[in-house]
């Protein structure tokens, strides 16, 4: 078996120096494009593994990450989480990075689990999802110094700006902006929008997108786009049910965008009425049925997390004259599909 390629190979084969080599590896953003792109050809070429990039986890003990495995919900909202999942397993795999897999019932729970991990030497950081209002999960990793980022931001706490907490989400508001204006931009005035009771930091977030949208450019009153708000528990016969109420009010509603593809689905099954409804997540019910919905750019949220875990922070906020920025908020498109031909609910 012949030698594996090392770091001097790879800066030989692209021509540059091996420091360039290693910026490519953990601090990309530093690279010029051109360059970053002969480097990971020579990469490709080589067959080269960058296990370095691993070296940049705080405790170098491991090389591995530790994600809870979330709970099936309903079977549809819940594929977007193991999406993510296989985005970051196969981006950090080609870093030479392992992900440990673990199970919790609840946020207690999972903090019990970050210690027996951390006690055991078992990870060198931690990937945590679905972050809500009060999350002790994330104080508790901060007061331990654990190296950690979060898919989602800290909800309630500072959202933008909280420099301990390093995190990567996906900009809702500007996906149900885009969801509602492309409705209007078709003529309808109506636009009724089916998500989540507050407190719920991602469906505030997607709510405001609707809302702004709605005051801005579908000539309503404030009071007549109150009318088109239902709130519904997550599932599919919830959106049901919160369509009827759209279409049963003074005025109906001309179409819907919804907080997920769940709500969206029950929308479609309980509308007595063929009108565009939008969902979000694009998942492959989405895709499958045939109605438009809101896609979360996952390989995208994967990349910043392993950026934040493996680049100039290393997890944590270790200096505060690093420039590289602190979050990721990146931001997903929609997918326009024709209105599905599903039999219209009667009652």
């Amino acid at each position: 078996m012949g030698q594996l390629p090392t770091v001097l190979d790879v800066a030989t084969a692209a021509g540059v120096s091996r420091q360039t080599v290693s910026n490519v590896l953990n601090s990309p953003e530093l690279v010029r494009p051109a360059t970053r792109e002969k480097v990971e050809s020579a990469i490709a070429d080589l067959g080269y593994r960058p296990h370095a990039s691993a070296r940049r986890l705080r405790t170098q003990k491991s090389s591995t990450i530790g994600i809870r495995l979330d709970p099936m919900t309903d079977g549809i909202s819940g594929s977007v989480l193991d999406r993510f999942l296989h985005a970051l397993t196969e981006q950090a795999d080609a870093k030479g990075l392992r992900v440990l897999l673990f199970t919790a019932t609840d946020p207690d729970d999972e903090i019990r689990q970050f210690q027996r991990l951390r006690d055991g030497a078992d990870v060198d950081a931690f990937v945590l999802t679905s972050t809500f209002h009060g999350d002790p999960r994330t104080e508790w990793l901060i007061e331990n110094g654990q190296s950690f980022v979060t898919f989602g931001r800290p909800w309630g706490i500072d959202d933008m700006d909280d420099p301990q907490h390093l995190w990567v989400d996906v900009d809702g508001r500007h996906g149900l902006r885009e969801a509602t204006m492309h409705l209007l931009e078709t003529g309808l005035t109506r636009i009724g929008y089916i998500g989540w009771p507050s407190p719920s930091g991602t469906g505030d977030d997607r709510r405001l997108g609707w809302m702004e949208t709605m005051a801005k450019a579908s000539g309503l009153t404030p009071a007549e786009v109150d009318a088109l708000e239902v709130t519904a528990q997550e599932g599919v016969s919830y959106g049901a049910a919160a369509v009827r109420l759209l279409e049963d009010a003074p005025g109906g509603v001309d179409g819907v965008v919804c907080a997920s593809d769940s709500l969206a689905l029950g929308a479609l099954i309980g509308s007595t009425r063929r009108i565009p409804i939008i969902g979000y997540d694009n998942t492959p019910v989405a895709a499958s049925i045939g109605f438009s919905s809101v896609e979360q750019p996952l390989d995208q949220v994967a990349a910043g997390v392993l950026e934040l875990l493996t680049g100039a922070h290393g997890g944590k906020l270790n200096d505060d004259t690093v420039t590289d920025p602190r979050h990721r908020l990146v931001k997903p498109r929609l997918v326009v599909r024709d209105v599905p031909t599903l039999g219209v609910a009667t009652h």
